[in-house]
């Protein structure tokens, strides 16, 4: 177990080796067992953490908030537009001077394709940990609550089992790329064999595939790639977990209005019992939320007796717990 995680920034996956991630899950079970029996955790006593948002949030924000709470601190929320960043403050001076006033810095920065330079820029000129609740290449902290919810249900060894990680409809507005990216990174590491499954369209950044394929050498994990405008059931085809969500079509197009079109012709990709039958009887549909109920996935689905959704979300809390105590304590 490598413990000494003091003063790390996490910004993607492949931050923190293996083994590091190996003690942040250790780390956030043991949170969330003294949580449930009400244990005091007060590690972050008069600790700070700043809470950049650029991008709007229902769990991240929650979660991050309540964690540093529990933990005994306080997570000052800021969102970009009550600031003067867009009068001159740039990624140095944020860094500079919250790093002098917080403990750490945590960001979420999604637009395409500028979130993750800022982050880094941030960590730069910073003196304490930068922490990415999300942009637009990673979001590594909904990896962690993922692995965490998978490790919990499919057991600690998951070499051998299928995880599906698949695009689906959802018209509300063009997501970001990070959450699948995110997870073809980090799952080949702990033993799955993945299947990556979207129309020809929405394609994944090149170089995270190129990472995707090295984790899945290095592991000797299986990583497929089905790019097929009726792929969705093929892949679902024997899944231990199903992943599905949707993403917009960044690679091909940065129009807003052509990606609608392009999102418009697979409302067939939709996650529902009939697709879920092809996957193993006691498979978990999982989704980072929010989801597109009856859009993106079908109500009977979601709520049904192999969604984890909730399970999922709430061990956002946990894992982010975890990194934050290691980090800031």
């Amino acid at each position: 177990m490598q413990t000494f995680l003091h003063g790390r920034d996490l910004i993607g996956d492949l931050d923190f080796s293996k083994e590091e991630v190996e003690t942040v899950l250790e780390v956030a079970l043991d949170l969330k067992r003294k949580r449930a029996l009400n244990e005091p955790h007060a590690y972050l006593r008069d600790k700070v953490l700043a809470m950049l948002f650029f991008f709007s949030s229902t769990r991240t924000r929650g979660s991050f908030e309540a964690g540093m709470a529990q933990l005994g601190g306080h997570g000052a929320f800021i969102e970009s537009t009550t600031t003067q960043i867009s009068h001159g403050d740039t990624a140095k001076e944020i860094g500079e001077i919250f790093g002098r006033y917080f403990d750490g810095i945590a960001i979420r920065h999604c637009d395409w394709p500028i979130g993750n330079a800022y982050l880094n820029d941030v960590a730069k000129a910073s003196r304490v940990p930068v922490l990415n609740m999300q942009c637009e290449i990673y979001h590594p902290f909904q990896c962690l609550a993922d692995l965490m919810t998978i490790m919990e249900k499919k057991g600690r060894d998951l070499r051998g089992k299928k995880m599906v990680v698949s695009w689906a409809y959802a018209a509300s507005y063009l997501k970001p790329i990070s959450v699948p990216q995110s997870l073809i990174l980090q799952m080949p590491r702990f033993g799955m064999d993945v299947v990556l499954a979207h129309p020809p369209e929405f394609k994944l950044m090149p170089d995270i595939m190129d990472a995707a394929q090295e984790q899945a050498r290095k592991s000797h994990t299986g990583f497929e790639v089905i790019s097929d405008p009726d792929g969705m059931e093929k892949a679902f085809k024997d899944a231990d977990v199903v992943y599905a969500k949707s993403w917009g079509a960044m690679l091909t197009t940065e129009d807003a209005n052509e990606g609608a079109r392009i999102i418009s012709q697979y409302k067939h990709w939709i996650t529902d019992a009939q697709k879920m039958k092809a996957a193993k009887d006691d498979a978990i549909y999982m989704h980072p939320l929010p989801a597109d109920r009856d859009v993106e996935v079908t109500s009977e689905v979601m709520d049904g007796p192999n969604s984890v959704v909730f399970d999922e979300a709430e061990n956002r809390l946990h894992a982010q717990k975890a990194v934050m105590a290691l980090t800031m304590a």
